[in-house]
């Protein structure tokens, strides 16, 4: 039941943050070309686990991304675009079941063995 409500958490996130972004009327080209953009911080397992895990759990927390809607609402639009750009990403991983990772390695996450 657990993993299922990650899921379903994971796909409101990522519904909401898509109808944010399309609300602010951001176009279509910046969403397909930074969708992706932040499993780049999985190189960081090229260096080790912990490291790896460390640089890709911060990019794939809702904190930090939400923090820069947040800021991005009150300061700047193109913060405001990346960052629900960004929220969008994690919530899309979190939907199919990508979580943040352990450091025992990269297919060990809070969801399961991926």
């Amino acid at each position: 039941m657990n993993k299922l409500l990650l899921h379903l958490e994971g796909a409101a996130v990522f519904a909401l943050s898509l109808y944010a972004y399309f609300y602010f009327s951001f176009g279509w080209i910046m969403l397909i070309l930074l969708l992706l953009a932040p499993d780049l911080a999985m190189l960081g397992y090229l260096i080790n686990n912990k490291i790896g895990s460390v640089i890709y759990n911060l990019f794939h927390t809702y904190v930090l991304s939400l923090g820069g809607v947040v800021i991005g609402f009150l300061f700047h639009d193109l913060l405001l675009a990346i960052s629900l750009i960004w929220t969008a990403h994690i919530g899309m991983d979190r939907m199919v079941g990508y979580g943040l990772k352990y450091s025992s390695g990269f297919k060990d996450t809070h969801f399961d063995r991926v």
